[in-house]
């Protein structure tokens, strides 16, 4: 049995949890928007084609910001094109994806899902076919009350109060080669620049996020932040990271310890922004919003289903691309990524899990048929819906285990919160021994445990192994009442099964 030791002090704090950090991410890609959260005719949608089911699922989630319209879609999209009459609306070539896009669905389409799935809306703008002119024409058309041609266009088109979009992405990935109209960091710094700049003669209010390095594996990486923040560092609030995992190697005790690659990531490109904090003799400090996170499925190759090129070769409309079913591993891992931004919390004020529905997603749809939870729904919901309050700096004594891609780690894996006003703490553990259970003691300094409110568990279900899936028909992973957990002396011991992911809630006092 694998063993690890928690001290959690009530005065070493990171700050209050951002509540930005659970969002998610809405890219007219593969089925996420089209058979997704939209689907005229559905049983389940309702007069304006959007389909309740997904939306009461979205709000279960607990999702609080949704990026929208991408991703690498947004480097080719014409707002104009998704706003107006909609038998007016212009059917489009997409490069991005190589699809038809319909642009049935599009700014009014998305307010209005938004406001009832009761999320913020996080726009981004096309830098990378257009620029200055486009951004701050669709800031005037989505934010000005009216008097003007295109917020007046705006109220014709049925929406007689502005949208109040506070939170805009200056473009998407732009150092990507695979991006529409990619750029160097000169290149898109100074357009970023200049965007920002002139968005904000509009509205000084917003909040802007510029691009950072397309992840961290990219050989423009931490050049690339330093560059843009050089240029934008006085206009913006944000710079961006994107992050994707999988296990398509085999190699499941590295995947299981992704999120130490996250945490280096964040720490890399905090360390960047602080040195031009310092080197520009600057105020502020730009925080991190990471905008597209999760991981891949790592077994969409044994499906036997056709191949995305397959699926798109002949500009299909939303086709089904990049779909299969998270299992256990993968939900896993899901848990401490969620861990490691939380951990990070002081500067990762905005995350989004990519995508919502169908590609890659906490939901899954079928076409006129059923939504349900796939297994990375459980970890995301049950922090977004627990974590309160302060962000508590954790102190982890854990064994370790080798993995081939990042040395030894931890085989525990933590993050916690402490919500003062309701005298609750929060723990957020991890197992990532494939076989081990792990024995954990959680010592708590200023506090008392004085009860166990809940404490439940991501595992693998009975009967089952870990790559047990939830499909339309069958829906065997989820969370289960975990047993073994004490209170002793104010403080808490845990046995956790193998391979899990578990949330506990404690009824604490101060000492």
């Amino acid at each position: 049995m694998a063993r690890a030791r928690i001290t959690l002090d009530r005065d070493f704090t990171l700050g209050p949890v951002p509540r930005r950090l659970f969002g998610s991410f809405v890219e007219h890609m593969a089925r996420c928007v089209y058979t997704g959260i939209f689907e005229p005719g559905h049983p389940e949608a309702d007069e304006q084609g959007l389909r309740r089911d997904v939306l009461e699922l979205t709000r279960e989630l607990g999702v609080t910001v949704v990026r929208y319209p991408g991703g690498n879609f947004v480097s080719g999209y014409d707002w104009e094109d998704g706003v107006g009459p909609v038998d007016q609306r212009p059917r489009r070539l997409d490069g991005a994806w190589h699809t038809l896009e319909t642009n049935a669905f599009g700014l009014h389409e998305f307010i209005d899902w938004a406001r009832l799935a009761e999320v913020e809306v996080m726009e981004a703008v096309n830098l990378g076919t257009r620029g200055v002119q486009a951004a701050r024409q669709l800031l005037e058309y989505a934010n000005h009350p009216g008097g003007t041609k295109l917020s007046d266009l705006r109220r014709e088109h049925g929406a007689e109060e502005p949208f109040d979009i506070r939170l805009w992405c200056l473009g998407n990935e732009m150092d990507g080669p695979w991006q529409i109209g990619f750029k160097t960091a000169e290149e898109y710094g100074r357009l970023a620049q200049e965007t920002a700049r002139a968005m904000r003669m509009i509205d000084s209010n917003l909040e802007l996020v510029a691009c950072g390095s397309s992840s961290l594996s990219m050989p423009t990486f931490g050049a690339w932040e330093h560059t843009v923040l050089t240029h934008t560092y006085d206009q913006v609030d944000y710079i961006s990271l994107h992050a994707y995992y999988s296990d398509n190697d085999g190699d499941a005790e590295s995947f299981l310890a992704s999120a130490v690659d996250m945490d280096r990531f964040i720490e890399a490109v905090v360390a960047t922004a602080d040195a031009v904090r310092a080197q520009g003799q600057h105020q502020k400090f730009i925080n991190l919003s990471f905008d597209e996170w999760n991981v891949s499925y790592r077994h969409n190759e044994a499906e036997g289903r056709p191949t995305d090129a397959e699926l798109t070769r002949d500009w299909a409309e939303h086709p089904p691309i990049g779909e299969g079913d998270y299992d256990v591993t993968e939900a896993v891992v899901v848990g401490t990524l969620l861990n490691s931004l939380l951990r990070h919390g002081d500067r990762v004020k905005i995350a989004n899990q990519a995508q919502l529905v169908n590609l890659l997603g906490l939901i899954r749809t079928e076409e006129g048929g059923p939504a349900w939870r796939q297994t990375i729904f459980f970890p995301f919901a049950a922090m977004a819906n627990t974590a309160a309050g302060q962000i508590l700096r954790p102190s982890v004594t854990s064994d370790r285990y080798s993995t081939a891609k990042y040395g030894d780690t931890d085989v525990v894996d933590v993050s916690a919160t402490w919500d003062e006003d309701e005298g609750v703490l929060a723990l957020f553990v991890a197992n990532r021994g494939l076989t081990e259970a792990a024995s954990v003691d959680v010592v708590l300094r200023g506090l008392d445990a004085d009860e166990i409110i809940s404490a439940q568990v991501l595992t693998i279900p009975d009967g089952a192994d870990r790559f047990a899936a939830n499909t339309a028909t069958e829906q065997p992973v989820g969370l289960v009442d975990l047993d073994g957990v004490e209170t002793k002396d104010g403080n808490v011991q845990l046995a956790l099964p193998p391979l899990c992911w578990a949330v506990v809630k404690l009824a604490v006092s101060q000492n």
